[in-house]
């Protein structure tokens, strides 16, 4: 799926990582209301949607975005909330390169929801921690660097325009909810 490649009527202006994101989705709420290369965004898509296994329970295709201009991958970060002796507390603040993409909007915005490895953050623990390896890391500093066994939505989303992206890294399709 390259940029510039079969662009539909209704997606002229839109750059080529909004129409992925756009599809991806598509994708995923077609589950969770139920070419060539082996890992891709046509592939992730097709796995997903259960086109080449039946009955997968996967519900996310966990993509990584790079920033136009610098081809730099980009670190999304948030802070989550808990309740603790009767007061709310923030917790700690984790960064990830990983992310759901939630929805995507007219105006070329998209909702991306932060995953992590399953038990590096809790959003309900005031703190992040390390797992017994201590490979576990809240600010990972590239995406070879994070952990990617059993990535979890975390609940922690943002907002950015898609058009300060210029390419976008789709990972095999996985289960991230819980």
């Amino acid at each position: 799926m390259g940029c510039g490649e079969n662009v539909k009527p209704e997606h002229l202006g839109e750059n080529c990582v909004s129409r992925i994101l756009r599809e991806i989705v598509a994708a995923q709420n077609d589950v969770v209301n139920n070419d060539c290369c082996d890992t891709s965004c046509e592939q992730s898509i097709s796995d997903l949607l259960g086109e080449t296994e039946p009955g997968n329970d996967l519900d996310t295709v966990p993509v990584i975005l790079y920033c136009k201009g610098t081809c730099k991958p980009f670190k999304g970060y948030g802070v989550g909330q808990h309740h603790h002796h009767g007061h709310d507390k923030l917790t700690r603040a984790i960064g990830s390169f990983f992310f759901k993409v939630k929805k995507v909007t007219n105006d070329n915005c998209a909702v991306l929801e932060l995953l992590a490895s399953h038990g590096c953050h809790k959003p309900d623990t005031e703190v992040g921690h390390e797992n017994e390896e201590g490979k576990c890391k809240d600010d990972p500093k590239t995406p070879a660097c994070q952990p990617t066994d059993h990535l979890q939505a975390t609940g922690l989303c943002l907002t950015v325009d898609l058009n300060c992206f210029c390419h976008v890294t789709c990972l095999p399709a996985i289960q991230a909810n819980c």
